[in-house]
């Protein structure tokens, strides 16, 4: 296929790899942010065709993953309500709550529809006039900008039963928040291409410049992580510290900024809880004051839940990167994609799902 067999050569391949083999001089950890990076970096076994000393650190990049316990509890108590017809992305379905998922709801005879754009969302709410349709609005800076198109186009209909759930996150802070932990081994960054895409590389440069960590913006091709591995390592080894892009067929430094004006006009930054990891200051978005009627957590009262995540769980440990999923005692054993314990087992960015599909044996096994 035109413009994506050639980011797969393998001849590329392994003259990338000779190179970067020629210039590594010393070990090296990088973090790839995006689990969908993770996903290529995994299913090509791209991390253990690496030379020596060169590990690949997995990111928390995964929008379905560090979506809070307590945001899918709320989905949970909004979908058995019958007044409320819940849409969401397909992915969130099985993602387990604390006793549930959205799948098993619909089996008891929840409404919960899956819908392929917010503004479908939009769509039910017009033709559903007696109901409350909420979308649950969940991922990065690549998905937030229709979510915001979403609710002005909702504005400008005057639907009085529409709603989000919202649990956007932003990648920078998490960068921040894991260079400033007592225990980070990150070295250098590869950063998601399709976020830079919205939202360009310039709010990376003054991470890059303050914790000297170099941050090489990369797509999700075998070959644009290789050579975006290539670009980290050559920074490292003469003592630089910049933002690249690897990226340049999709991303410019000022990014898309229609999408961005569609976003500060819509949502503002707030502190926002990542599921395994905590609250991190400034790493989410809300609706601002003035969209405050399109927010299904102020719309509906969901007080009262209580969250409680299955303690075998290691998820923040694994979205983190401070563990493997190989390293995880539920993995393939009591966690697994068709009874999984965590998000990153269930999403198809999820590093533990990437791992199970790529048979990655847990650490010790004789098989």
């Amino acid at each position: 296929m035109k413009y994506l067999d050639e980011y797969r050569d393998p001849a590329l391949a392994r003259r990338l790899l000779d190179e970067l083999r020629a210039t590594a001089t010393r070990p090296w950890r990088i973090m790839e942010v995006c689990g969908g990076q993770t996903h290529t970096l995994v299913r090509q076994g791209i991390d253990e065709l690496l030379p020596a000393g060169i590990r690949m650190i997995h990111g928390p990049g995964c929008p379905v993953c560090v979506t809070p316990l307590e945001t899918l509890d709320r989905a949970m108590a909004l979908a058995a309500r019958p007044d409320v017809i819940l849409t969401s992305f397909g992915d969130m379905l099985r993602v387990p709550g604390t006793s549930t998922d959205l799948l098993s709801l619909r089996a008891r005879g929840a409404d919960v529809r899956v819908v392929y754009a917010p503004t479908d969302a939009v769509r039910v709410a017009t033709a559903h006039p007696d109901r409350q349709v909420v979308f649950l609005a969940v991922g990065f800076e690549t998905t937030a900008p229709a979510d915001a198109m979403a609710v002005l186009h909702a504005d400008r209909l005057g639907l009085p039963n529409f709603s989000l759930l919202v649990s956007h996150v932003l990648v920078p802070p998490a960068m921040t928040a894991l260079l400033e932990s007592e225990d980070c081994e990150v070295e250098a960054f590869l950063a998601a291409g399709h976020v830079c895409a919205v939202m360009g590389w310039h709010a990376y440069e003054p991470i890059a410049a303050l914790y000297r960590v170099p941050i090489v913006v990369t797509g999700f091709e075998p070959l644009d992580l290789i050579e975006g591995i290539l670009m980290a390592v050559r920074q490292l080894e003469a003592g630089r510290h910049e933002v690249e892009n690897q990226y340049v067929r999709a991303v410019r430094r000022t990014g898309n900024t229609s999408a961005q004006d569609a976003l500060s006009r819509v949502f503002r930054i707030t502190d926002r809880a990542w599921r395994g990891i905590g609250t991190l200051p400034s790493s989410g978005l809300e609706l601002r004051e003035e969209y405050a009627k399109f927010d299904a957590a102020q719309r509906f009262d969901l007080t009262g839940l209580r969250s409680t995540e299955d303690p075998q769980c290691i998820a923040g440990a694994i979205l983190t990167g401070a563990r493997l999923p190989t390293q995880c005692p539920a993995y393939r054993v009591r966690c697994t994609p068709r009874a999984p314990l965590g998000a990153p087992m269930v999403s198809t960015e999820g590093t533990c799902a990437a791992f199970h599909a790529a048979g990655r044996e847990p650490e010790g096994s004789l098989a």
